[in-house]
């Protein structure tokens, strides 16, 4: 079996699917190949919900790439017909001597963004579900809110199926072959052809790039989440707001709870650095997985430390620098690569797709992807 297509997208995640969506929109030819069935448990976009943050306290070179993605967000919305975001709001907090919120400040004053700056009395008032001592500072972005990852994920792939574009689920790539027009995928004892080639495999992109000869330095981490029994009256969406909280040593971020889930909390540091094929993905595997998420909600949010309801595992792809890779290949300019979100990516999706099917179609982008080079951490082979 051989067939040929516009474009094959490897890795139908939250960048592939979005990815593959922009490009069958346009008429191209599209195959999307998952290891999976999307949207699934096995990579990064699953446990419900993402924040999707306006002012951004990892660079304002971020902000206009969020801002279209709220965009995008916005328009699949209306297209699909599905709930896929929520303005909660988002808090930002930090403890003296952390810098987090003065970059968050600082991104919303470049791009004149509505924020709010609290210090730790005002917070307190605030959200009666917090408890932050004295010489705390935060803001507040009353525009932002929160992302239903899975529902967007599968409102992408509904519209790309229905745009034309197929979609093999649970389907192995065994081997990539890079053309100099064009590139051959293998997987399922079959063999497809492309014009060109988006790789968006998530934690799997490193083994895949060194079979290619482009060695890139990124880390597939293990990371874990959890639900606890929470006091509604203090924790609903409709007033306590999503949050990131920079303490010494420590990040955390979390949600309110949705329609009495539980509130929901991760940290951001930390984690175990592992292998994809073989991350042990039981919750409670390591003694840390409940125990610091629980110690932050006992200090800082108490009256949501109660029950734990679940527990999920994820991964992040992290870069040495924790922020992404969205190019072209350094020799293949028709195979376009999107990877090392680093726990942040998500919000990023519908931009990102969008991004990766204007490379493949024009060769270039009206967005500034300067600091997304792949030059800055590859090694290509002869």
């Amino acid at each position: 079996m051989s067939k040929h297509y516009d474009v094959i997208v490897v890795g139908a995640g939250s960048m592939g699917m979005a990815a593959g969506y922009f490009l069958a929109k346009q008429g191209k030819s599209t195959l999307l190949i998952d290891a999976y069935d999307p949207p699934h448990t096995m990579g990064s976009h699953h446990g419900d919900t993402r924040i999707i943050r306006h002012a951004y306290g990892e660079g304002a070179q971020y902000v206009p790439l969020v801002l279209r993605a709220q965009q995008l967000w916005n328009e699949l919305e209306q297209e699909s017909g599905e709930s896929l975001f929520q303005q909660t709001g988002v808090l930002c907090a930090e403890e003296p001597g952390c810098t987090f919120v003065r970059g968050v400040i600082a991104s919303a004053q470049q791009y004149s963004l509505p924020i709010e700056v609290l210090d730790a009395e005002e917070i307190r008032y605030r959200w009666k579900g917090i408890t932050v001592p004295d010489g705390f500072t935060g803001c507040f972005e009353q525009s932002s809110g929160v992302l239903f990852s899975e529902t967007c994920l599968s409102a992408y792939r509904k519209l790309a199926v229905q745009y034309g574009a197929e979609l093999l689920p649970y389907t192995s790539v065994q081997q990539i072959e890079l053309h100099p027009a064009g590139a051959t995928v293998r997987a399922n004892e079959a063999a497809y052809h492309a014009d060109a080639l988006v790789l968006s495999a998530g934690a799997w992109m490193k083994q895949m790039l060194d079979s290619l000869d482009l060695e890139l330095a990124l880390q597939p981490t293990r990371k874990a989440v959890a639900w606890f029994e929470a006091d509604e009256a203090l924790y609903n969406p409709e007033v306590f707001p999503a949050f990131s909280f920079n303490l010494q040593g420590e990040d955390y971020y979390g949600f309110p709870s949705f329609a009495g889930t539980g509130l929901k909390i991760g940290r951001h540091d930390g984690g175990q650095q592992t292998d994809p094929n073989q991350v042990n993905r039981e919750f409670g595997a390591y003694p840390e997985d409940e125990g610091d998420v629980r110690s932050f909600l006992q200090r800082y949010m108490p009256q949501a430390a109660g029950r734990l309801k679940q527990g999920k595992i994820c991964l992040y792809t992290l870069t040495p620098d924790r922020d992404f890779i969205i190019d072209r290949h350094p020799l293949y300019p028709h195979v376009v690569l999107t990877a090392g979100f680093s726990g942040h990516g998500f919000k990023f999706a519908s931009a990102v797709g969008e991004i990766a099917s204007q490379l493949i179609t024009a060769g270039e982008t009206p967005l500034d992807i300067s600091m997304f080079s792949v030059g800055r951490f590859a090694t290509s082979r002869p």
